[in-house]
């Protein structure tokens, strides 16, 4: 997500002044204090209870192997993300949460419901099956889609549509399979180290293979869909209360029902797990990779027909739209600002990127009557933001939007025109030089007449 967040971040109270006296627990170092603090001893305790059951040489190996797919699944994640780009800080609190608290939650859940099964049947057999197959995957997503409900109640701005709730619950999802990739392959590694085997016959190689190369996508896959009934429901108008509760449970369940199914494919016979893989597994990740490519173009296309009407009040100049509805075109300004002033105006131009987007977002839910009732207040905040960077981000738009235009075909016009097909050019008169124009004072221009909560 982006360098900034798409609106100020300052707290207000819903008379529009600041919060004066806020008691003690609503002031935000002591929230930042408390998530840090409590993702922090999470951490330590998975660290120490993924060691104790890996051995030090095998959590080593564990982790230098289970590292391998997280830079890919989060570039892949933060690519989707590119049009409406949010804070970083969302990016580490999902990563650090499912890496951290839900990884642990899951450990001592499933160990627990377990060993309950186990000592209630007296068949531990059994219990490990029903514990992988039903326990675990309600106690994971459970703990994994909690990440999802903290940012779709504290950061509602900056969860807007179903991009982001598909990019922060990937985001949780990569975390919590990096910790348990560790336990597996450090757990993999001991039972070589027991039985002598090594190379691609050992348990570490196959574990490797199904887990990293096969499916790296698997716990993203379960969790996105969760993330996609919060994505809808924050789509959703103030007013559609159940929608915006049953929405993200049946995602929930969905994913459920798909990590069941992933978990129980060892059980349908020797070739039960690829056949869940190919027949499920793989065209469902198709079907949700096309769903997000095709919520990104749309949302572009969002900018593109709602930035208009701020050219017509004198806010963005008649290329912008166009510029902003690019993503070759946003990332050819950031390259001509970079070119001409620097790191500095290229970050510029990047947030005046992520303003804009935020923009024509808030108008388009504005005129489907789903904006809150800040539409005016927010709408000026980001109007503000735009107008301090467009004498840094103008130019560069207006190169970009030049540049990427498609051509126009000309068709010579049937009578004749002076200085072509033969005929002279018309001889050019010197006007007499006009008086300087006195300097005009800056204004801001207009605010858009359009208001959704005016009757």
């Amino acid at each position: 997500m982006a360098t900034v967040p798409p609106y100020p971040t300052h707290p207000t109270d819903p008379t529009g002044g600041a919060l004066r006296h806020a008691h003690w627990w609503q002031r935000s170092w002591v929230r930042y204090g408390a998530l840090i603090t409590l993702l922090t001893l999470s951490g330590l305790v998975i660290l120490a209870l993924v060691r104790e059951q890996t051995g030090t040489e095998g959590f080593l190996v564990g982790l230098g192997l289970a590292v391998l797919p997280v830079p890919l699944l989060i570039a892949a994640f933060r690519w989707l993300d590119r049009v409406e780009p949010g804070p970083w800080r969302n990016l580490l609190f999902a990563f650090a949460w499912g890496a951290c608290a839900a990884a642990l939650i899951a450990i001592v859940a499933n160990s627990f419901a377990t060993q309950w099964i186990a000592t209630a049947t007296a068949d531990p057999s059994s219990a490990d099956t029903l514990g992988s197959t039903v326990i675990a995957p309600v106690v994971e997503e459970s703990a994994k889609a909690a990440a999802l409900l903290l940012v779709f109640l504290f950061r509602r701005r900056e969860f807007t549509g179903l991009v982001d709730g598909v990019v922060i619950a990937g985001v949780t999802a990569t975390g919590f399979a990096f910790t348990e990739n560790i336990l597996y392959l450090g757990t993999a590694f001991g039972t070589d180290q027991l039985t002598g085997e090594s190379g691609i016959a050992s348990v570490t190689a196959a574990t490797f293979f199904v887990r990293i190369v096969m499916s790296p996508f698997a716990h993203p896959l379960f969790t996105v869909l969760t993330g996609i009934g919060f994505g809808i429901a924050a789509l959703s108008g103030e007013r559609q209360r159940w929608r915006r509760v049953l929405l993200p449970l049946s995602g929930l369940l969905l994913a459920m029902g798909m990590h069941a199914m992933w978990n129980g494919s060892t059980t349908f016979g020797p070739y039960g797990f690829f056949a869940v893989y190919a027949a499920i597994m793989v065209p469902a990740f198709g079907l949700l990779t096309w769903l997000v490519i095709w919520t990104r173009q749309r949302e572009l296309r969002t900018v593109r027909e709602e930035l208009p009407a701020y050219v017509v009040a004198g806010w963005l100049t008649p290329g912008e739209p166009f510029a902003l509805g690019s993503m070759r075109a946003r990332r050819l300004a950031r390259q001509y600002a970079r070119q001409r002033a620097g790191r500095q105006a290229a970050r510029e131009v990047a947030r005046y990127e992520a303003y804009a987007t935020s923009l024509a977002f808030l108008r388009h839910r504005g005129r489907r009557g789903r904006a809150g009732a800040d539409f005016v207040v927010r709408e000026a905040e980001l109007l503000r933001e735009l107008w301090r960077r467009r004498e840094t981000a103008r130019p560069a738009l207006d190169h970009a939007a030049r540049a990427t235009a498609p051509p126009v075909p000309v068709v010579a016009a049937p009578w004749p025109m002076y200085g072509v097909y033969g005929h002279p050019a018309q001889p050019t008169y010197q006007p007499y030089p006009a008086y300087p124009a006195y300097p005009a004072y800056p204004a801001y221009p207009a605010y858009p007449a359009y208001n959704p909560y005016r009757g």
